[in-house]
Protein backbone atom coordinates (compact mmCIF):
# COMPACT_ATOMS: atom_id res chain seq x y z
CA UNK A 1 0.00 0.00 0.00
CA UNK A 2 2.97 2.54 0.66
CA UNK A 3 4.23 1.69 -2.58
CA UNK A 4 0.68 3.32 -4.12
CA UNK A 5 1.20 6.06 -2.30
CA UNK A 6 4.37 6.74 -3.36
CA UNK A 7 3.44 6.16 -7.09
CA UNK A 8 0.56 8.80 -7.17
CA UNK A 9 2.68 11.08 -5.09
CA UNK A 10 5.20 11.00 -8.08
CA UNK A 11 2.83 11.34 -10.78
CA UNK A 12 1.01 14.40 -9.09
CA UNK A 13 4.39 16.21 -9.14
CA UNK A 14 4.77 15.23 -12.93
CA UNK A 15 1.30 17.14 -13.47
CA UNK A 16 1.51 19.72 -11.56
CA UNK A 17 5.33 20.80 -13.19
CA UNK A 18 3.56 19.75 -16.59
CA UNK A 19 0.96 22.42 -15.59
CA UNK A 20 3.37 24.85 -14.37
CA UNK A 21 5.31 24.30 -17.74
CA UNK A 22 2.22 24.86 -19.95
CA UNK A 23 1.55 28.16 -18.05
CA UNK A 24 4.66 29.63 -18.58
CA UNK A 25 4.62 29.16 -21.83
CA UNK A 26 0.79 30.34 -22.62
CA UNK A 27 2.38 33.91 -20.67
CA UNK A 28 5.28 33.58 -23.59
CA UNK A 29 2.87 33.72 -25.98
CA UNK A 30 0.53 36.05 -24.85
CA UNK A 31 3.36 38.57 -24.45
CA UNK A 32 2.40 38.92 -20.89
CA UNK A 33 5.24 37.56 -19.00
CA UNK A 34 7.42 40.36 -20.51
CA UNK A 35 5.64 43.27 -20.43
CA UNK A 36 7.72 46.32 -18.97
CA UNK A 37 6.31 47.83 -16.09
CA UNK A 38 9.08 51.21 -16.04
CA UNK A 39 8.24 54.54 -17.13
CA UNK A 40 7.89 55.48 -20.50
CA UNK A 41 7.34 57.98 -23.06
CA UNK A 42 4.97 57.64 -25.68
CA UNK A 43 5.15 58.24 -29.72
CA UNK A 44 2.77 58.32 -32.40
CA UNK A 45 3.47 56.40 -35.99
CA UNK A 46 0.73 56.32 -38.69
CA UNK A 47 0.67 53.15 -41.06
CA UNK A 48 -1.77 52.69 -44.26
CA UNK A 49 -2.37 48.75 -43.23
CA UNK A 50 -1.75 47.32 -40.03
CA UNK A 51 -1.82 44.22 -40.69
CA UNK A 52 -2.43 41.96 -37.64
CA UNK A 53 -0.48 44.35 -35.41
CA UNK A 54 -2.09 43.95 -31.97
CA UNK A 55 -1.24 45.99 -28.37
CA UNK A 56 1.05 44.53 -26.42
CA UNK A 57 3.15 43.94 -29.77
CA UNK A 58 7.12 44.62 -29.02
CA UNK A 59 8.49 47.77 -30.65
CA UNK A 60 12.78 46.92 -31.30
CA UNK A 61 15.36 48.79 -32.39
CA UNK A 62 18.24 46.27 -33.57
CA UNK A 63 16.13 43.30 -32.46
CA UNK A 64 16.74 45.09 -28.85
CA UNK A 65 13.20 45.74 -27.42
CA UNK A 66 12.96 48.90 -26.21
CA UNK A 67 8.81 49.27 -25.98
CA UNK A 68 5.58 47.89 -26.99
CA UNK A 69 2.52 49.26 -28.90
CA UNK A 70 0.42 50.76 -26.35
CA UNK A 71 -2.09 51.96 -28.33
CA UNK A 72 -3.86 51.08 -31.51
CA UNK A 73 -6.51 53.59 -33.39
CA UNK A 74 -7.87 54.66 -36.68
CA UNK A 75 -7.96 58.36 -37.72
CA UNK A 76 -10.95 59.96 -39.91
CA UNK A 77 -9.50 62.37 -40.87
CA UNK A 78 -6.37 61.01 -43.42
CA UNK A 79 -7.71 57.60 -42.98
CA UNK A 80 -4.86 55.53 -41.47
CA UNK A 81 -4.13 53.40 -38.54
CA UNK A 82 -2.46 55.29 -35.76
CA UNK A 83 -0.48 53.20 -33.49
CA UNK A 84 0.83 54.68 -30.14
CA UNK A 85 4.41 53.47 -29.17
CA UNK A 86 5.30 53.16 -25.45
CA UNK A 87 9.02 53.67 -25.45
CA UNK A 88 11.07 52.51 -22.52
CA UNK A 89 12.35 56.07 -20.44
CA UNK A 90 16.12 54.69 -20.08
CA UNK A 91 15.72 54.89 -24.27
CA UNK A 92 14.70 58.71 -24.43
CA UNK A 93 16.91 61.19 -25.61
CA UNK A 94 18.69 58.00 -27.80
CA UNK A 95 16.39 58.10 -30.82
CA UNK A 96 16.53 60.42 -33.14
CA UNK A 97 13.46 62.45 -34.49
CA UNK A 98 14.09 61.11 -38.28
CA UNK A 99 13.46 57.68 -37.20
CA UNK A 100 11.99 55.24 -39.70
CA UNK A 101 9.41 52.65 -38.00
CA UNK A 102 8.00 49.30 -40.23
CA UNK A 103 6.16 47.00 -39.32
CA UNK A 104 7.68 43.47 -39.28
CA UNK A 105 6.99 39.67 -38.97
CA UNK A 106 8.62 37.78 -36.27
CA UNK A 107 9.26 33.89 -38.75
CA UNK A 108 6.82 33.20 -41.39
CA UNK A 109 3.41 33.12 -39.72
CA UNK A 110 4.81 34.63 -36.78
CA UNK A 111 3.57 38.04 -35.11
CA UNK A 112 4.18 40.85 -35.88
CA UNK A 113 5.94 43.92 -34.25
CA UNK A 114 7.31 47.31 -34.82
CA UNK A 115 10.72 47.74 -36.01
CA UNK A 116 12.53 50.86 -35.64
CA UNK A 117 15.94 52.25 -37.83
CA UNK A 118 17.21 55.27 -36.38
CA UNK A 119 18.08 57.86 -38.59
CA UNK A 120 21.06 60.59 -38.12
CA UNK A 121 19.27 63.95 -37.06
CA UNK A 122 20.58 65.59 -33.42
CA UNK A 123 17.41 65.83 -32.07
CA UNK A 124 15.67 62.96 -30.31
CA UNK A 125 11.91 61.60 -29.80
CA UNK A 126 10.16 62.63 -26.82
CA UNK A 127 6.81 62.72 -25.27
CA UNK A 128 3.82 62.67 -27.98
CA UNK A 129 6.27 62.93 -30.88
CA UNK A 130 5.28 61.64 -34.46
CA UNK A 131 7.25 59.47 -36.45
CA UNK A 132 6.65 60.67 -39.60
CA UNK A 133 8.28 57.54 -42.38
CA UNK A 134 6.51 54.45 -41.67
CA UNK A 135 6.23 51.22 -44.03
CA UNK A 136 2.89 49.47 -43.60
CA UNK A 137 2.61 45.84 -42.95
CA UNK A 138 3.13 43.10 -45.31
CA UNK A 139 -0.19 41.63 -46.32
CA UNK A 140 0.42 38.15 -47.45
CA UNK A 141 -2.81 38.00 -48.97
CA UNK A 142 -2.36 40.92 -51.49
CA UNK A 143 1.30 39.95 -52.16
CA UNK A 144 -0.40 36.19 -53.34
CA UNK A 145 -3.03 38.43 -55.39
CA UNK A 146 -0.59 40.54 -57.38
CA UNK A 147 1.08 37.33 -58.19
CA UNK A 148 -1.68 35.49 -59.40
CA UNK A 149 -3.56 38.74 -61.13
CA UNK A 150 0.23 39.77 -62.59
CA UNK A 151 0.33 35.72 -64.04
CA UNK A 152 -3.50 36.23 -65.54
CA UNK A 153 -2.49 39.09 -67.39
CA UNK A 154 0.65 37.89 -68.75
CA UNK A 155 -1.53 35.10 -70.34
CA UNK A 156 -4.00 38.04 -72.03
CA UNK A 157 -0.77 39.31 -73.94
Amino acid sequence: MNKNRQIELWVGLFVAAGLAALFVLAMQVSNLGTAYSGDSFEVQARFDNIGGLKVKAPVTIAGVEVGRVSDIFYDAEDFRAVVVLAIQDQYQQRIPTDTFAKILTAGLLGEQYIGLDPGGSERFLEQDSEIAVTQSALVLEEVVGQFIFGKGAEGLE
